[in-house]
């Protein structure tokens, strides 16, 4: 399931980068003409004002825009990974619980296996060593707890990408905007509001393109961790009851 998003989401990112590339080399041909094809789908679909806007960003926002859907597709992919890792703690361990009591391992094991997320997977991890002892079975519920945190920190680093690098570039074409603006102050030897209004239109629009990126990318980032933070406590709640019936079943203290 994991494979098969991350390889939807790559095609997505792939189609749009050529798509980019397509739409820029025609809106250059066309300059002369009002504009190409792919800008009239453009501004049907998202309004001939927000692709107006866009454009008089410059070039700065095409890897902005990059960056935005770089992050949508990340934010989509977690999302639908962590909800599908939740699991409901009490619910599985009202199942779980009473076989452990009642030594019927195999049924847990079955059930745990059956189960979806990491809290299932770290004591599907320690009923399997059940036969070598108490402390096989914490050992084993800590390398499978390990384990399952690696899969739960990933995307964190590509959310961050988004959020780091969408001001950087706004704040670069605010100095490419800016730099365009004395530029024009210099070719007319005077200072004139619409000279310069270009080159600060520039500089605002791709410093406002580049905020408007990482600021839901940044809340986002947010809540993924704080419902990181929630399967890791239900993973410690789940290893400590199950390892504490554990040790009562097999008669031996931790």
């Amino acid at each position: 399931m994991r494979k098969f998003i991350g390889t939807i989401l790559l095609i997505m990112m792939m189609t749009f980068v050529f798509a980019s590339f397509a739409y820029a080399q025609e809106n250059t041909a066309a300059a002369d003409q009002g504009g190409g094809g792919l800008q009239n789908i453009a501004e049907l679909v998202f309004g001939s004002g927000l692709v107006k806007w866009f454009k008089d960003g410059g070039w700065a926002m095409w890897p902005i825009l990059f960056l935005a859907i770089y992050g949508l597709a990340y934010i989509i992919w977690k999302f639908i990974a962590l909800l599908t890792g939740k699991v409901n703690l009490n619910a599985f361990l009202n199942k779980i619980v009473p076989l452990i009591k009642d030594k019927k391992y195999e049924e847990a094991k079955e059930i745990a296996s059956k189960t979806r997320g990491p809290v299932a997977s770290i004591i599907y991890a320690g009923l399997e060593k059940i036969d070598k002892g108490i402390d096989a079975v914490d050992e084993a519920i800590e390398n499978a707890s390990m384990i399952e945190m690696s899969y739960l920190e990933k995307g964190f680093i590509e959310l961050s990408t988004s959020i780091t690098l969408a001001p950087m570039l706004g704040f670069l074409g605010t100095v490419a905007g800016m730099i365009t603006a004395f530029d024009s102050i210099a070719a007319a030897r005077a200072v004139d509001a619409t000279i310069v209004a270009t080159g600060i239109k520039i500089a605002l629009v791709t410093t406002e393109a580049g905020l408007i990126v990482a600021i839901p990318v940044q809340f986002f980032n947010n809540v993924f961790m704080t419902m990181v933070d929630g399967i890791v406590i239900d993973m410690q709640r789940a290893s400590e009851k199950v390892t504490e019936i554990l040790a009562e079943s097999i008669g031996t203290k931790k």
